[in-house]
This record gives structure tokens, C-alpha cells and sequence, in this order.
């Protein structure tokens, strides 16, 4: 069986599925209760000043898939609501008894350097493993100096960090904010700050939906609403982009990651681990199905690494990053056609309205004498856009097959056809 243990930053834990901070850990209940389920570990819910944050009902709304489950889920809840002296009484007290487990502690106050000094040299007695410096939060508190509005300016993100490196041994992660039009300029400025590592992403401004009986937003708060933090399985691809800049930029390619957004599964563990995260971090998933899904995770990636030879997280880890590169170098000469396989075709015709409405018309239908359709690919009008194998219910019905076009590996950069090719 494989080694799912990890060392993130010095930060040991049994297997790299962590808690994100979030309301399933914003009090010891909840964090032991996770603990026994298996979790490798937890970022303590967001502690702040006293006195503490004040929250509103309701709070949550989502989004739905055409099965009724969650794909993305908002919320406009603020950090903890309960004082910063019984957080950090059950803290130390949690640790104590999980001394096995990652117990990382996020931290929100003031942009001022003695109020992020006091805070630091307090979670520090607790005993906790580490400091996660939220310049995420989307809502409620950028109005007040906090969350997204320090971490969409990199001199904040970088001043901050530079303060909590000053005053605290402890490994200092800086979560990121997706609400930033280029990541890499947020995490560059965490990396010069002297972070030990990033996690990213935090949450994205939304809104899920308008109730259009009271045309109110939703989660509606005495018939108004605002803009909350979008996560779960719709933001994943977000995630793993933003992910992916940050671990090929050469300037924080070195930089540690812990992967969050919208990790349900051992799957997307193992797609974000392969991007170079070195533990991921759960909210939505363990909201929607509770603790012990965790399990399922493990025995998913512990499964798939065997089958692969994987002994340990690190023989995959990266693996994905040199293969991620920008659009202008992929080769204009590769091509890959449709192949439609006979034998499974359920003759729906999706494939064929999706071609002929939006894209090439690369597919022909032709009535057979049983009233049924049979749909073959045009292989000269194909351009291998993928379109027909995406609307296909039948898994494998249709592949794409590549063709050899007996050229040498061109890019964007050496195509003639480029009108800035000589322009340097």
C-alpha cells in the first residue's frame, strides 16, 4: 500500500487531505470529530481581534447539477464569531491530544504590524504547526482593511508576510485570492515576503442566483442580499489554473502549495498533487457529505497510486508542471481526428447537432432503412476540436485519433503564418 504521509514546510500529517478553514473547523467539536474520521489535518477557522465578527441568517446558497448535487456553493459568512481566548484555549487543547495531526491556525486582523505581532506570539503558545494568513476573504471583511483587500495588493501581501516571518518561528503559509486579474504578482509578493509556502485558491466573488419571487439574491438576509465566496466543484478548474501559474512561474516555482477548490474526490487530490501541491485542502465537499468521505479519498489515491507504481506522494508530485505551458508553443502540427466506434453508437445525434449547428459540420448523417441514423466523421472538414466526444453519452465511443502529418514540431512563435513572428 502506498505512503500517504507528508511533510509540508517541516508540517508532518498521515496523508495530505487537510480541513480547509471554513466552518467545519471553527470550533474543537468539529475538529476532533474530523480527526477520528482520518483526516491528515486542519486549518483552524479564521481568528481574529476581539471583540469577534458578527454574522448574519442566512448565510449559504448553491448551485446545482442536473443530479441534484452541489457543484458550486456560496457563502456569506465572516470568520469566527467566538472569541479569540476560547479559540486558542481549544487549540492548544486539540493538538495536545492529536499530536499526530497538522494543525495549522488562519489569522485575519488589521493591516498593522503590532496587531499581526500580538496575534502571531499568541497562536504560538498554542502549540499549533503553523500560520495561514487569510488575504482571501471576498466579503464582509475587505471592507474593513482585511481578506481580499490585503491580498489584492502585493505590497500587503508581501509587507504582512515580511511581519509575521519577523515574529513567529512557525511556518508561515499566505492564502491567495482568486479575485486578482494574474496570481503570480500576489504569490511573487508572498515569496519575497519570506513566506514558506502559498495556498490557494480562496473563495470567488458571486452571486448563485436571483429568487425571482422576491428578486432578492440568494442566501437573502431579511430581503436583501450581497456578493459571497463561490466554491466547490465548479471553481476546481480555476483552482488548478491559478495552481499551475504559480508552480511553472520561475520565480516561485520552488515555492511550496497547498492545493484548495473544490477537492471531492481522490481524483482531484491527485490532479492538484500532480500540478506540485503538496497536501490539499477540503470545505465543500465535507459540508455536503460530512466527515468520513475523507476515507473514500484515501483508499481512492491509496488504489491509483499502487496501480501505478506510485510508493509515496512525492513520486508523482509535479509531474503534470512541464507539460503546462503557454498556448504559443504547442505544436501546430499535431493533429487529432474524431473516430466514431460503430459498434457503440446509440445513434442520439448529439455529436452530429453540436458539429453542424456550432462548429465544422465535420460529421455526415445518413439514413439507414430501419429508420435509424448512422453518423460517420468527414475526416477533412475535422479539426480535431474535441466537440463530438464531449456531447457523446457513451463512454469511448468516440476517440480522437491522432494523424501524422509527417511535419517537424512547429510553435506559434517559428509559424509563418504568425504576423509578429521576427518581432522581438
Amino acid at each position: 500500500m502506498a505512503d500517504l504521509s507528508t511533510d509540508f514546510v517541516g508540517i508532518k500529517s498521515p496523508n495530505p487531505f487537510w480541513l480547509a478553514s471554513a466552518p467545519p473547523t471553527d470550533k474543537a467539536y468539529n475538529v476532533e470529530r474530523a480527526f477520528e474520521a482520518g483526516w491528515g489535518g486542519v486549518v483552524w477557522k479564521t481568528l481574529g481581534e476581539d471583540p469577534a465578527a458578527v454574522n448574519v441568517s442566512s448565510r449559504y446558497s448553491a448551485i446545482y447539477d442536473s443530479y441534484g448535487e452541489v457543484s458550486g456553493f456560496n457563502n456569506i459568512e465572516l470568520i469566527t464569531d467566538r472569541s479569540l481566548e476560547i479559540n486558542l484555549r481549544e487549540i492548544e487543547a486539540v493538538k495536545k491530544s492529536w499530536p499526530d495531526r497538522a494543525l495549522v491556525v488562519s489569522l485575519m486582523v488589521p493591516c498593522e504590524e503590532n496587531a499581526w505581532k500580538t496575534i502571531v506570539k499568541e497562536v504560538e503558545k498554542t502549540g499549533a504547526d503553523g500560520l495561514e494568513l487569510n488575504f482571501g476573504c471576498p466579503h464582509g471583511m475587505p471592507e474593513r482593511g482585511m481578506g481580499a483587500a490585503v491580498g489584492q495588493v502585493p505590497e500587503y501581501v508581501e509587507q504582512v508576510t515580511r511581519w509575521c516571518k519577523q515574529y513567529s518561528k512557525l511556518p508561515v503559509i499566505v492564502k491567495l485570492t482568486p479575485n486578482i486579474t494574474d496570481i503570480r504578482y500576489s504569490a511573487r509578493a508572498a515569496n519575497r515576503g519570506g513566506a514558506d509556502a502559498v495556498s490557494l485558491i480562496n473563495t470567488i466573488n458571486s452571486i448563485t442566483g436571483i429568487d425571482l419571487d422576491q428578486m432578492t439574491a440568494r442566501p437573502i438576509v431579511d430581503g436583501k442580499s450581497t456578493h459571497g465566496g463561490y466554491c466547490g466543484p465548479a471553481v476546481k478548474p480555476i483552482a488548478l489554473n491559478m495552481v499551475s501559474e504559480i508552480a511553472r512561474d520561475p520565480e516561485t516555482q520552488r515555492l511550496p502549495i497547498s492545493g484548495i477548490g473544490g477537492i471531492s474526490n481522490w481524483r482531484d487530490a491527485a490532479e492538484f498533487i500532480s500540478l506540485g501541491a503538496g497536501c490539499v485542502q477540503v470545505c465543500t465537499a465535507a459540508m455536503v457529505y460530512g466527515f468520513r468521505i475523507v476515507k473514500e479519498m484515501q483508499d481512492g489515491l491509496n488504489n491509483w497510486m499502487d496501480s501505478k507504481g506510485y510508493e509515496r506522494l512525492t513520486d508523482f508530485q509535479g509531474l503534470a508542471v512541464p507539460n503546462t505551458t503557454d498556448w504559443k508553443y504547442l505544436n501546430m502540427n499535431y493533429k487529432v481526428v474524431a473516430d466514431i466506434d460503430q459498434d457503440k453508437c446509440i445513434g442520439c445525434g448529439r455529436c452530429y447537432i453540436g458539429c453542424e449547428d456550432t462548429s465544422h459540420q465535420a460529421i455526415e448523417l445518413t439514413p439507414q432503412a430501419d429508420g435509424t441514423n448512422r453518423f460517420d466523421i468527414i475526416e477533412e472538414e475535422c479539426v480535431g476540436c474535441n466537440l463530438c466526444q464531449i456531447t457523446c453519452p457513451v463512454e469511448d465511443c468516440i476517440t480522437m485519433v491522432q494523424k501524422d502529418t509527417d511535419k517537424p514540431y512547429m510553435n506559434w512563435t517559428q509559424d509563418e503564418r504568425n504576423p509578429f513572428k521576427d518581432v522581438s
